[in-house]
């Protein structure tokens, strides 16, 4: 089966006011449908930087990158975008829900493409089984002020998941929330792997690394196998 995603040999290097600064210095990994890897480092060892190259919100300096076995490791931003939508959910710490909207709303806003809506009754039928697979969907109609951080954070995974993405990313998923409701919250995203997503998890939170089927550690713009910092 094609790999979802091949990284081999992916480079970064910073170049902000100073000297150039190299983070990613030949990074491989590879991650099929159904896997779940969590990625363990220091902070400023490049976890966030390597997830925003596979999001495709940056592009690397070096190496290959391969999804779904086509090579995008240059291309362009309209490309880009596309891939995005089509093929990624992405969950961060902070929620990014919209006040005034409703839990559902909030998941229906990622329903919206280059045409506009989908139809009234198919986006519906999406939206309330996404909340259901993260188990609010008796929370629909609540707006984001009425809702607990975890429940919020759920209402962010069902958004991520109602356009049925391929690759599910997460940035440090739990940092605004205490340890059950972050263990509840690990469960939810790892359940998406068992419908053939792949997930990958950014986290400095061993416990929740070591539900994932495979951890490794960047250290020294690299990836290595195991969670000891």
């Amino acid at each position: 089966m094609t790999p979802l995603i091949e990284l081999t040999g992916l480079c970064k290097t910073l170049k902000g006011q100073g000297e150039p600064r190299s983070i990613l210095s030949g990074v491989d990994l590879t991650v099929r449908g159904g896997d779940s890897v969590a990625i363990l480092g220091r902070s400023g060892s490049g976890k966030s930087t390597l997830l925003s190259l596979i999001g495709l919100f940056d592009r690397p300096d070096g190496g290959r990158y391969l999804l779904g076995g086509q090579d995008i490791t240059k291309l362009s931003e309209r490309r880009a975008a596309r891939l995005r939508s089509d093929e990624f959910g992405f969950v961060f710490q902070r929620f990014f829900l919209l006040k005034h909207l409703t839990a559902a709303q909030n998941v229906a806003m990622a329903l919206v493409n280059g045409q506009g809506w989908a139809a009234r009754r198919k986006r519906k039928a999406k939206v309330l089984a996404a909340l259901d697979l993260v188990g609010i969907a008796h929370l629909a109609k609540h707006k984001p002020p009425r809702l607990s951080g975890g429940e919020q954070q759920r209402v962010a995974i069902a958004r991520a998941l109602v356009r049925e993405p391929k690759i599910l990313l997460a940035d440090e998923p739990t940092g605004a929330l205490d340890t059950e409701t972050g263990a509840l919250v690990i469960e939810v995203l790892h359940s998406a792997t068992t419908r053939g997503c792949g997930l990958i998890l950014v986290t400095h939170d061993h416990a929740h690394a070591n539900r994932m089927n495979r951890v490794v550690r960047l250290s020294d713009g690299k990836l290595v196998q195991g969670g000891h910092l």
